[in-house]
């Protein structure tokens, strides 16, 4: 067998990438946020987070920005297990700081532990496009690089089949709510997966960051969809933080809830996983923006597993 045996993922879409690749007996230790596909789950896990997630998400977002501003990290590295495991290919981020391990942090870890011989893939995709780039170059550091150019293939072929059942439909104009206290929208690879839905993203621009907008900047626009998909929240917390929406001015007037087309989403599942199942909530999406032409998905992209409708009083 050929490529590297040993195989780290410090992020949790390189090891659903991994697992397409029909990979996972190579994975040897996961990041605390990896749990898909369910074989993962039991292997060792080699980050941690230093912040609680069940900390309102106003002062989520004050202790992130304190702690990047001091240059603290957000993540720790299980820096003993990592050695025990001596593996000869990590897989990391050089992205978002906020999302994952630091990649400085794993460069320093090799260079203060010489005896590892490991070769580390940094993963950066701002776009839809590079997140199938970083599919094949997954492949091709492991020596499956033909096997992940027929996944590719495979995923172009579920998205022009989505973008045959939308065309010549009109495209709703689309907010994606990626953090709601304070309120920002989704960026990076979200406006693409909205476009190939047959949407129009309000205020955000695929290949961009996201960034932090007033309430008022999204009812000036009235959407006529509006997705809340806080990061790194599963749809049960994305309940709970939508909660206090509709207490918002001008909740009421706006098209997307008096047409009752506000939905929320399993972000950490369907959008902010730069990995295979982007192609998942394309399909998810196409549905919510133009139900008459394209069926609902099954499985873990249903409704009530990885959305919902929030209605006019939550």
């Amino acid at each position: 067998m050929h490529g590297p045996q040993r195989i780290v993922s410090l992020l949790a879409s390189a090891t659903e990438i991994l697992a397409s690749l029909g990979l996972l007996d190579r994975i040897q230790a996961i990041s605390h946020e990896c749990d898909y596909p369910p074989g993962v789950v039991g292997r060792p896990r080699v980050t941690r987070s230093t912040l609680s997630s069940s900390l309102p998400s106003a002062e989520i977002d004050e202790t992130v920005r304190r702690r990047l501003g001091a240059g603290e990290p957000l993540y720790q590295l299980d820096v003993e297990e990592i050695c025990r495991i001596g593996p000869d290919l990590i897989i990391t981020q050089a992205q978002c700081d906020v999302c994952a391990v630091r990649y400085q942090d794993v460069l320093d870890l090799l260079e203060l532990n010489p005896s590892l011989h490991t070769h580390v893939l940094p993963l950066n995709p701002s776009s839809l496009q590079e997140i199938l780039a970083d599919i094949v170059q997954v492949g091709r550091a492991t020596d499956c690089q033909e096997k992940a150019i027929q996944l590719v293939g495979q995923l172009k072929e579920r998205m022009l089949a989505v973008q045959q059942q939308v065309m010549g439909q009109p495209k709703p104009r689309v907010a994606c709510i990626e953090w709601i206290e304070p309120i920002m929208l989704a960026g990076n690879w979200v406006p693409d997966l909205i476009s190939a839905a047959g949407g129009e993203s309000l205020l955000a621009e695929g290949g961009t960051e996201s960034v932090y907008h007033s309430w008022h900047d999204i009812v000036e626009l009235d959407p006529e969809v509006i997705v809340v998909a806080p990061c790194g929240f599963d749809l049960d917390r994305s309940k709970q933080e939508a909660g206090g929406l509709p207490g918002l001015p001008h909740w009421g007037e706006l098209a997307a809830v008096r047409q009752e087309r506000v939905f929320l989403m399993d972000g950490n599942a369907l959008l902010n996983r730069s990995g295979p199942r982007v192609v998942d909530t394309i399909e998810v999406l196409a549905h919510l923006f133009h139900p008459d032409h394209v069926e609902s998905p099954g499985g873990n992209c249903r409704r009530g597993a990885g959305w919902d409708l929030l209605g006019k009083n939550a």
